[in-house]
């Protein structure tokens, strides 16, 4: 297992360093511009912009590392994310961060792009869990970190961006000077959507909420902390003890879905994520311990949404459509996490801070409703479900899809069309019983008509 992992320790390193420098931005977004009085709106409008930054660059990033590599196109990227920072310093134009916050989604997807995939392509199937694993562990740790580290900076002035834009550099070094051969260049293939969307609603439902939910505790958690009375280094370790009880959480939950069931473990999280939110309503003042032993609830019940529906989803799609699966989840994810912040800021613009949490209540009444045992009718499952509970840390919207250890990379055929035959003509062609030996003696001279389920 150390040999598995210390083989891609470079590419370790440069996500750890750079996730450290985007977690503290984040955070620190939020809190300096609720000091400076700036409407909630506009904090949650510049992670909503650097979340559909992150979805639209996708495509781009995969094209650009096609025609140029994963190293230079790494380079490049961290060098977009680096300007657009450091321009943050000199420029204070609200409307110009807007820009700069999508440019730096668009460049950091990039990154993250060249990384997942370039860790996909030199691991096998037997090593992927454990290759999977140890990345989900690096890249939280790396948000925590991002946190502690804004504890060190009391003053919101420009020092933290100057840390983030050393972040950015730095994560450049472990992957200029690693020794691994360069991944092989794969060209991004289209994935057919409607087969995703007929199989698995319910599914991309709930990663839609969930996205929103946490791009809403990005944008908006640290403002509400802030509004709570909360000083910077507070606010800091409020964020990070929700992402460190997330992470702390994925096998533990994944041990409980594994048992009931993943749709009773989603109604039991909808339920306690309705019920938490309730006092936070602005009803009683909770002290600060109270708030972090809150923060933390939230953490495991917001964090682990995404494992489980996504292993929902995978026990209801075939496995050789896996890698496509992945890819419309990332995507329905990304889209909330657009949303969310968008719609949260405009609600605590409107009632207060204090009504933060009014939106949680929300979510969990949403994904009660949405997701009922009556409506799991069980027509789709897979042959292999239900699969293994799988971790995952926070996805990045890039579509690359590739760390899941359920996946096998080679067989899957995502890419190839899906063709639905009518009921009424499988049934003519289905055997009849009835056929007289004459008939089979010259059923080898006939041409017989398979469903196509692939083309090669």
């Amino acid at each position: 297992m150390l040999n598995s992992i210390g083989a891609f320790s470079s590419l370790y390193l440069a996500i750890l360093v750079l996730l450290t420098g985007s977690g503290m931005f984040n955070t620190y977004m939020g809190l300096r511009l609720t000091q400076l009085s700036v409407s909630e709106i506009w904090v949650g409008g510049l992670l909503a912009i650097f979340y559909l930054g992150l979805v639209f660059g996708a495509r781009v990033g995969h094209r650009l590392i096609l025609s140029i590599g994963h190293i230079r196109a790494y380079a490049a990227s961290a060098a977009f994310v680096t300007v657009s920072v450091l321009i943050q310093i000199m420029v204070d134009n609200l409307w110009i961060w807007l820009g700069l916050r999508f440019v730096a989604g668009a460049a950091m997807v990039t990154q993250f792009i060249a990384i997942e995939s370039w860790l996909n392509e030199q691991t096998d199937n037997e090593r992927r869990g454990i290759i999977f694993a140890f990345y989900m562990v690096m890249s939280s740790l790396g948000t925590v970190l991002g946190q502690v580290a804004l504890t060190r900076f009391p003053e919101m002035n420009y020092e933290p961006l100057v840390f983030v834009a050393i972040c950015s550099v730095l994560s450049l070094v472990p992957i200029a000077l690693t020794r691994r051969l360069h991944p092989a260049l794969q060209v991004p293939a289209p994935i057919y959507a409607k087969y995703y969307l007929e199989r698995v609603p319910l599914s991309i439902s709930v990663l839609l909420v969930a996205g929103m939910l946490t791009g809403a505790f990005y944008a908006l958690g640290p403002v509400y902390a802030l509004r709570a009375q909360l000083n910077s280094e507070q606010v800091a370790v409020f964020v990070a003890i929700s992402v460190a009880a997330g992470v702390l959480a994925q096998w533990p939950m994944g041990w409980l879905a594994d048992r009931i069931g993943r749709v009773q473990t989603l109604r039991i999280n909808s339920f306690l994520l309705f019920l938490f939110a309730l006092p936070l309503l602005g009803w009683v003042e909770f002290s600060y311990y109270w708030l972090l032993g809150f923060s933390a609830l939230f953490g495991v019940l917001i964090f682990t949404m995404y494992p489980l529906g996504a292993a929902f989803a995978n026990d209801n799609v075939d496995p050789d459509r896996r890698v496509g699966l992945s890819a419309i989840l990332y995507m329905a994810y990304g889209v909330g996490a657009c949303i969310g912040p968008l719609l949260v800021g405009v609600l605590m613009d409107k009632l207060g801070s204090d009504l933060y949490f009014i939106f949680f209540c929300g979510c969990g009444v949403i994904l009660s409703l949405i997701v009922r045992p009556t409506k799991i009718k069980g027509t789709h499952l897979s042959t292999d479900a239900p699969t293994e509970f799988i971790p995952v840390p926070m996805p990045h919207m890039d579509s690359s899809s590739v760390l899941d250890p359920r996946l096998d990379i080679a067989s899957d055929i995502s890419h190839d069309p899906v063709f639905e035959e009518p009921a009424a003509e499988a049934e003519a062609e289905a055997p009849d019983p009835a056929v007289d030996a004459a008939e089979t003696s010259v059923a080898d001279e006939q041409t017989v008509v398979i469903p196509a389920v692939r083309v090669d």
